[in-house]
């Protein structure tokens, strides 16, 4: 081989590989804040970190990766930003509206990669989903064509249905926006909404005292203090005897009755895609906000039973996944 072609090889090896140098592999930094608790997240962080894997980036040789975990406290993001912030990471993984303007307050230099945020333009976190600016992309997880669907899915387990209850944490963006959705949705087919404010895990309690006369079924805004809380909201609601509709998985295995909304397992893996980018070099501000295009429909026979429910055969056929 000749001198020149071999020097251009060695030159597209490390261009290719820019962590590798001096037969060492130089070890990048991610901090991954969660919005729950390691293990209420583990099958999002988990699919994460598989696909880095995938694409070359293996905890422990390549890349470090250090967690936080707000556990459902809306007053740990800004001081979780801040440490990643002062640690220099290479890069910002956030969840969620609240925690994803905290790194951005936090810091203007290191990336920050969002896996998901609602509405992330009204709300402030990228100036368009073209081109999102300054040092922040992700995947929005606002999908308002969704509201329609999770109102028709309850109106067909519930064919009387003519108010439904909608419990939200008024202090996250993301479930204000989420909340006026709703509310348009079941106003387009006269359906009547009972809006109820929480703002802490107190407020919980008394908010069903409120409305479980009055609501023919919950939906219960996909938000931290709600995930943390959603054992609880559904106990509530199952001795209220309210149907559930949620957004996320999780809050069905936790005893809601059904929940309609993207595939964040998924939005994490894409996430995973969006920071390799990055670490290869990549600018925030040139790669575009992805939005999902996978939804899942879960339902729970066993808290259906419990409420006196009969699932049609039809609607569990068409369901991604039955828990019993």
């Amino acid at each position: 081989m000749r001198r020149r072609q071999f020097i251009a090889l060695i030159g597209a090896a490390a261009a290719i590989s820019p962590f590798a140098a001096h037969g060492q592999p130089k070890q990048l930094t991610i901090g991954l804040m969660g919005s729950g608790s390691a293990a209420s997240q583990s099958e999002w962080t988990a699919a994460f970190v598989k696909r880095l894997a995938e694409l070359g980036w293996t905890e422990g040789r390549n890349i470090v990766i250090e967690y936080r975990w707000a556990e459902g406290r809306s007053d740990r993001f800004a001081e979780i930003a801040a440490e990643f912030a002062r640690l220099k990471v290479d890069v910002i993984l956030t969840h969620n509206t609240p925690p994803t303007l905290a790194a951005k307050r936090a810091t203007s230099a290191i990336p920050i990669v969002f896996a998901t945020a609602g509405d992330p333009v009204d709300s402030g976190i990228v100036a368009s989903l073209v081109r999102p600016g300054a040092n922040v992309t992700g995947l929005s997880s606002q999908t308002p064509d969704t509201a329609g669907k999770k109102i028709e899915l309850l109106r067909e387990l519930i064919p009387e249905l003519h108010r439904v209850a909608i419990l939200a944490d008024v202090d996250n963006p993301f479930a204000i926006a989420d909340m006026r959705q709703m509310q348009k949705a079941a106003l387009a087919v006269r359906v009547e909404t009972l809006k109820f404010e929480i703002r802490h895990a107190a407020d919980i309690d008394p908010a069903f005292e409120a409305f479980k006369q009055r609501a023919q079924a919950l939906y219960v805004v996909a938000v931290p203090l709600m995930f943390a809380n959603r054992v609880r909201i559904n106990t509530l609601a199952l001795g209220a005897r309210l149907p559930t509709m949620h957004g996320v998985r999780e809050y069905v295995e936790a005893g809601g009755l059904m929940s309609y909304g993207p595939h964040w397992p998924g939005m994490w893996r894409r996430a995973a895609d969006i920071v390799d980018k990055i670490l290869r070099g990549g600018k925030p501000a040139d790669i575009p906000v992805e939005q999902p295009t996978k939804f899942d429909l879960i339902v729970n026979l066993t808290t259906a039973k419990a409420l006196g429910l009969k699932i049609p055969e039809s609607f569990l056929l068409r369901a991604d996944e039955v828990i019993e």
